[in-house]
């Protein structure tokens, strides 16, 4: 390839129309990839987007199916209430002084 400082004004305009010819076939080619890239973009996208619905759909689930922390209609809650008092809570009662 020849260094574009020893090419004549005709020779570089020549390859000026050669490049500009290279691109203006490229064009077709370019916009065929440009409109597979953006369709591939676009399914890549929708997958995505079901697969975090889907995520979103698991936790709402197993958030309504799993018992909260802290509910009073838990099992050790109802076993405390059942239970009679031990001799240490009996002792913490105030007691009166009979006279």
């Amino acid at each position: 390839m020849e260094n574009p400082e020893n090419l004549s004004a005709e020779e570089l305009n020549e390859r000026k129309e050669e490049m500009k010819t290279f691109y203006d076939e490229s064009v077709p080619y370019l916009q065929s990839q440009l409109k597979y890239e953006t369709l591939l973009t676009e399914v890549e996208e929708a997958r995505f987007k079901r697969a975090n619905l889907a995520y979103q759909w698991q936790m709402i689930m197993a958030n309504t199916q799993a018992p909260e922390e802290g509910d009073s209609g838990s099992d050790s809650d109802i076993d405390k209430k059942n239970t009679p008092p031990t001799k240490d809570e009996k002792s913490d009662k105030r007691k009166l002084k009979k006279s």
